[in-house]
């Protein structure tokens, strides 16, 4: 019989570290300054994007339509006056989507700006007081 004692160890790897460490941090619980910053993200996303998508949208309805108005006055040139409306229509909406941009922006801004200025005020106001 051997009075041996084997034990093997193994650390993980620098990869399997930081795959470990980033799911342990999903579980550990937030401070109340990453909550706000998230927070303060989320609101800023939004005011951007809803203008962007809004736009967009409009943007590309019009260029289909204009799309459509092309295909009657080059292909189907019997409807060539059913091809005017269309194009009217179309390049009224790509016109107007920059505009609508603009104006869904600075909606949004107004709506969203205080709740932003205050968050961040709080953020900044943590920071200095930590240094």
């Amino acid at each position: 019989m051997s009075d041996k004692f084997e034990y093997k160890y193994s650390a993980p790897s620098l990869s399997e570290r930081q795959q470990i460490d980033s799911i342990r941090n999903q579980y550990l619980p937030k401070d109340k300054k990453e909550e706000k910053l998230e927070k303060l993200k989320k609101l800023d996303n939004k005011v951007k994007e809803i203008p962007m998508i809004t736009s967009l949208s409009f943007g590309i309805v019009g260029t289909l339509i204009f799309g459509l108005a092309m295909t009657f006055f080059l292909e189907w040139t019997n409807y060539f006056i059913v091809g005017i409306p269309f194009a009217l229509i179309g390049g009224c909406l790509i016109a107007v989507a920059y505009p609508v941009y603009k104006k869904s922006l600075e909606k949004l801004k107004n709506k969203y700006g205080p709740e932003i200025i205050r968050l961040s005020n709080e953020l900044l106001d943590e920071e200095s007081k930590t240094i």
